[in-house]
């Protein structure tokens, strides 16, 4: 029998196998069996290229020939196949590892409450952008948005080129005007620039014909009018001798400002009757509604000059009773008109008159009578030939 000091531990070799079993502490091992299962695959399949016209060699080789090219900004095609809860979409670009669209990228315009699905279709083949490089996973970031922005400008600045009017719903209002989608993009609308209307929450949803102010691609900013649009529509149709309606907006010592339609008409005081008018005041308020007949135009620079005056039945009646002029203007208009036509054609035909004489005043002189008194044919009709063809 050994005897060991109480600070010292016996060898393990000492401690028996009947010991280790008892108290839980022998390790179970591995059988070899259990290491051959472990490793087992299953069956092996036999592969060949026999019955096939690609190889694996040809795959080999088409794989080592094949390059990707994913740069950001760079447009690749590609597929949406998975709509993410938290927003966005799974798109598959042919890429080492799919790609993900934000729904801030699924398009150019989006209105409040849409989701990625109602902005993008699965299973369509679609552009994106690359807007990131790889993440660590090999992912990129892709947008559709950009490429609409891009295309968006380009029919802008198309637009502007062809000086054309187009038609646009106002968005927004605020205290200097309204914003407009033109082509999906953000346009302002100048209040001063707005034909009749002012920018009210009434006008949201309403689509106007407008025209370019200014188009700043650089700087992002559209300026658009939709007053500069309605003349040119107008003015296009007007004519001398239109009969149109319009509202008095103010009131000058040298006459009254109309609006027709959008457009700024000037009713000068010499227009307004056949009799002289001390007091302008007396016959035409700010706001009250007239009938004018259009005597000239500038349609360059959308001015029109009115004339009541060609509408009295009988002179100074629009100092005695302007209801009475507007309320008959219509059949007073279609009068001046007749009047005008019979005086066009009385005007040709003294001119047709005039000339004859010449033709035989000519054969006179031809014939040598070159003492007569009326030798000078041109002598007694010069003034009133002036006249009549002005």
């Amino acid at each position: 029998m050994h005897l060991y000091p109480p600070f010292c531990r016996a060898p393990t070799s000492s401690l028996n196998v009947a010991t280790m079993e008892e108290t839980g502490l022998k390790a179970k091992l591995p059988t070899r069996f259990d290491r051959l299962k472990k490793q087992y695959k299953g069956p092996k399949p036999v592969l060949n290229d026999d019955n096939v016209d690609f190889s694996y060699g040809d795959f080999e080789q088409a794989v080592a020939e094949t390059t990707y090219s994913f740069e950001r900004d760079a447009i690749v095609k590609g597929t949406c196949i998975e709509y993410e809860p938290a927003g966005g979409c799974i798109v598959d670009i042919g890429a080492k590892a799919t790609a993900f669209l934000p729904q801030q990228e699924a398009s150019l315009i989006q209105n409040q409450g849409d989701d990625t699905s109602d902005l993008v279709e699965l299973d369509k083949e679609l552009e994106f952008q690359i807007i990131s490089d790889e993440d660590e996973n090999g992912q990129l970031l892709v947008s559709i948005r950009r490429i609409q922005y891009r295309a968006a400008w380009e029919k802008v600045n198309a637009l502007q080129a062809e000086d054309a009017v187009m038609e646009a719903e106002v968005v927004a209002v605020n205290r200097g005007g309204a914003i407009c989608l033109v082509e999906g993009l953000r346009a302002f609308l100048p209040g001063s620039h707005l034909a009749g209307q002012l920018p009210t929450d009434d006008l949201v949803g309403q689509k106007l014909p407008l025209k370019f102010l200014e188009v700043n691609q650089e700087g992002n900013k559209l300026v658009v009018s939709n007053r500069k649009a309605v003349v040119e529509q107008q003015m296009a149709d007007l004519s001398r001798g239109d009969l149109v309606s319009g509202l008095v907006k103010a009131l000058k010592p040298y006459g009254a400002f109309v609006e027709v339609g959008g457009m700024s008409g000037l009713l000068h005081i010499s227009q307004i009757s056949y009799d002289r008018i001390d007091d302008l005041e007396k016959v035409l308020q700010p706001g009250m509604q007239v009938k004018c007949m259009i005597i000239d135009h500038d349609k360059v620079n959308g001015r029109i000059a009115l004339s009541t005056k060609t509408l009295e039945p009988e002179p100074g009646d629009m100092l005695k009773d302007p209801a009475m002029v507007f309320a008959k203007a219509e059949e007073t208009a279609e009068k001046y008109h007749q009047r005008m036509e019979a005086e066009r054609k009385a005007r040709e035909e003294a001119a047709r008159d005039i000339v004859m004489g010449l033709g035989d005043s000519l054969d006179d002189l031809d014939s040598g009578d070159m003492d007569d008194d009326t030798s000078d044919p041109l002598a007694d009709v010069s003034d009133s030939l002036d006249s009549l063809l002005k």
